[in-house]
């Protein structure tokens, strides 16, 4: 592998923003300064242009295995890649789901010649196997995945003695266990009472998941997280509500949290137009509890964003409210959402690798391997052109089936011109290029 020099753009870090070249080697970043000369380097022209740290999307569903149907690792990668993300960790939802040392080994071999970027997996946490964590961690499991409500793939939620001692392992080892924290027996109570009124509106599923269904479960992560003690790694996925922002707030230490950005973005009033594109789990709230969450993206309340990249068919998304699928394609979006929003104004431009690339490495446990821009680091990275601008085209996105997305139509500040994936252009102005190259991250590396 040889060299690259990408010269004359602006780095951007959660620290601020330093004009300096990036000088590739070996995969690796080698040197950030002014005025690099690398003789025979390939060189790609930054001038008046944005570097930022490859993003890592800690949240992704590829839809393998058995969903294939509705997306692939090829076509979720590919639109990564598109996207500026360099990184994604996969959610393990899956039909069947991966909830063994097997099955995780199974997956990351069976993945690896489709990958555009480099990926991470998680594994469920279930009654049945809270007794093999460290097999689980040990076959290349990045985190666990606690599902607290009902989800695809059959996976029930654990107990509360499961999720306790899932929390005891992450205090030790310092693993990740993320939570979908919605309640099952609230939602299936205010399903029941919808229906029978006869409610089949799009806005009917955001009733039937109201914001204390989500909060009851969050107030019971944080009491046992706070049980086990500081050091452990509860991190909250998708946070939609002000009532989760104020039992954060409350439990910092023992806490962390993710927002999405169909969150941040669409409310209610939105299924009027959007109809069932939006349609998500946990739902699209009100524009107070929008305001709240942007509230906690500055404040620092909230640590992460991420896609919660959840594709379907067509005519999944079609019928009514109770009948169509829950699940929004993001993968390729959500970067280009959080640069247009901070040349907006609605947070720092240094926020984005902040909250896209520093903190979730961080979380998932490969910081600064990836998700920073320093010597030393995976060589993953995106050239933006502050100045261009995006109209969302269903002609754009690399997804299996680009027309369910809600974003198209909508026009986003900042154009991805290239995305680099540890020294190699992987994304160059609207093409992906070359053939799938990326890895396996576990916690001890590469596979």
């Amino acid at each position: 592998m040889g060299e690259l020099l990408v010269r004359g753009g602006r780095v951007v870090t959660g620290q601020g923003i330093l004009e300096a070249d990036v000088l590739v080697r070996d995969g690796l970043v080698a040197a950030l300064g002014h005025g690099i000369v690398a003789d025979g380097a390939e060189v790609l022209d930054a001038t008046g242009m944005l570097v930022l740290p490859g993003a890592v999307d800690e949240h992704v569903h590829s839809r393998e295995p058995g969903m294939t149907g509705k997306e692939d690792f090829s076509t979720m990668t590919r639109a990564a890649a598109a996207g500026g993300v360099t990184t994604v960790a996969d959610m393990p939802n899956t039909v069947p789901p991966v909830d063994s040392a097997g099955r995780v080994a199974d997956k990351g071999r069976d993945v690896a010649s489709r990958a555009y970027v480099d990926y991470a997996l998680f594994a469920a946490l279930t009654d049945s196997n809270v007794a093999a964590l460290e097999e689980i961690v040990g076959s290349g499991a990045i985190g666990f995945k606690a599902y607290m409500g009902p989800t695809t793939g059959g996976i029930g939620p654990p107990s509360d003695w499961s999720v306790l001692s899932a929390l005891r392992f992450s205090r030790a080892t310092g693993v990740p266990v993320f939570f979908h924290a919605e309640n099952g027996p609230l939602i299936d109570g205010f399903s029941r009472e919808l229906r029978d009124a006869g409610r089949s509106d799009p806005a009917a599923h955001s009733e039937a998941r109201p914001p204390v269904s989500e909060e009851v479960e969050v107030a019971r992560i944080a009491r046992l997280a706070a049980a086990v003690g500081g050091g452990v790694r509860a991190h909250i996925a998708h946070v939609s509500t002000a009532g989760t922002l104020r039992i954060l707030e409350e439990n910092r230490e023992f806490l962390s949290a993710e927002v999405c950005p169909h969150h941040l973005l669409f409310t209610v009033e939105d299924y009027a137009a959007r109809g069932l594109t939006i349609k998500v789990n946990p739902p699209v709230r009100t524009a107070e509890h929008r305001d709240a969450l942007w509230r906690g993206v500055r404040s620092g309340l909230i640590s992460t964003l991420g896609s919660d990249h959840a594709p379907h068919a067509p005519e999944d998304k079609k019928g009514d409210v109770w009948g169509a699928a829950s699940g929004i394609p993001g993968v390729q979006t959500i970067l280009p959402f959080a640069l247009d929003s901070a040349l907006r104004g609605l947070m720092r431009v240094e926020d984005v690798p902040r909250l896209l690339s520093e903190n979730p490495a961080r979380i998932l446990g490969i910081y600064p391997r990836k998700g920073a821009l320093v010597p030393g680091a995976d060589a993953d990275l995106a050239v933006v052109d502050p100045r261009g601008r995006w109209v969302v085209r269903e002609e754009d996105l690399f997804y299996k089936h680009p027309e369910v997305s809600p974003y198209i139509g909508m026009e986003f500040r900042g154009r991805i011109v290239y995305t680099v994936l540890r020294g190699e252009v992987i994304y160059r102005d609207g093409e992906i290029g070359g053939r799938p190259g990326g890895r396996w991250v576990t916690r001890g590396g590469a596979l």
